[in-house]
């Protein structure tokens, strides 16, 4: 799992890129569990985290623009 620090330090086209690779990921994880060829399935939680914490930044950044373009 990344850290917050390294998530923040990243630029916006970045934080796009991991968030599609990391979702391309999950959905590789989803189709080795149906299958049962998944062996660690803590790595949906971490997958799940991550993107969490990735889509959480990119809001915050947006959020934050938006109220400097306002003021």
């Amino acid at each position: 799992m990344a850290k917050a620090e390294d998530i923040r330090a990243k630029s916006d086209d970045e934080l796009s890129g991991r968030l599609l690779d990391l979702k391309k990921e999950q959905f590789n994880l989803r189709f080795q569990q149906a299958s049962g060829q998944l062996e660690n399935t803590a790595e949906f939680r971490r997958m799940r985290r991550e993107i969490a914490q990735i889509k959480t930044l990119i809001h915050q950044r947006r959020h934050a623009a938006a109220n400097a373009a306002q003021a």
